[in-house]
């Protein structure tokens, strides 16, 4: 296979993962590390480090959208932001001291745990109580909603805040967004509602990646001919979603996308498996 027909084959596979991903907010690392992997034969590192700057891509062409339509929360977005970052600049450390097979197997357990998150019912719940933290840091916000806007305050602060560093800790390690951490944890522990979560996770990935992409820079592990070709599909398919998400029910894409990344993880623990 010739660099120009490998190079479109990149850019339409990455394009249906920036668009899987900007519609479940779990970022489209999840599907570039692994079809990077398993069926481009590419090295791990090389995988993580082009998948990072799609990550920033994804989060680049979402998230303007996003913000433009009212859903993503800028404020609550910068101040976990502060968890994250810390988080993926310990898990870029990691990934030079951690084995090559290691990495593929908590990648794959990652896998399967984002597709448990994508099929799982979400709350709608958006009534709470308002958490004094949450008001003293001024996290809340509204949203646009089929009866008018809607507010929403967070909840149960210090948790979201745990949960988000460890979301920074997978991004830096396995290069991906860790739009499933970032997701449950502000929809199941800080309670705010489905659209915001998935909209703001896709605003955040983008900065958690960079925090990360550097390092892998520095390591050499930035390709450009595999880089080019993924970030510029994935932009393309971020996009895409991003005007899809915002008036389309979801839930038959979520269940393609989630068995995609089961065989996926599957795939990835039973080859590192075989390697240890």
């Amino acid at each position: 296979m010739n660099e120009s027909w490998f190079s479109a084959i990149l850019f339409a596979s990455s394009l249906g993962a920036g668009l899987l991903g900007a519609l479940s907010g779990l970022g489209g690392g999840v599907v570039i590390v692994p079809l990077l992997t398993i069926v481009f034969h590419v090295d791990i590192h090389y995988a993580i480090g082009a998948s990072l700057v799609s990550v920033i891509a994804t989060s680049s062409g979402a998230a303007a959208a996003y913000v433009r339509e009212g859903f993503s929360n800028i404020r609550i977005g910068m101040f976990l932001e502060i968890a994250t970052t810390l988080g993926a600049l310990v898990g870029a450390w990691l990934t030079t001291k951690v084995p090559t097979s290691a990495i593929g197997l908590v990648f794959g357990l990652v896998l399967l745990y984002s597709a448990y998150v994508s099929l799982k019912k979400q709350h709608e719940d958006i009534t709470q109580e308002p958490d004094r933290l949450a008001m003293r840091l001024k996290l809340k916000g509204s949203f646009p909603s089929g009866g008018g806007m809607q507010e929403y305050v967070g909840q149960r602060v210090p948790v979201g805040f745990g949960m988000m560093w460890l979301a920074g800790a997978l991004s830096g390690l396995l290069g991906i967004g860790s739009g499933a951490v970032k997701v449950i944890a502000m929809d199941q522990a800080m309670r705010l509602p489905f659209k915001v979560s998935t909209t703001t996770s896709n605003f955040m990935i983008g900065v958690t990646a960079a925090a990360s992409a550097g390092l892998y820079l520095r390591s050499g592990y930035l390709a450009p001919a595999l880089v080019m070709p993924v970030m510029l599909g994935v932009l393309a398919g971020s996009l895409a979603g991003s005007k899809l998400l915002v008036r389309a029910r979801v839930h038959t894409l979520k269940v393609v996308f989630s068995l995609l990344i089961i065989a996926m993880g599957v795939e990835m623990i039973v080859n590192s498996l075989k390697g240890m």
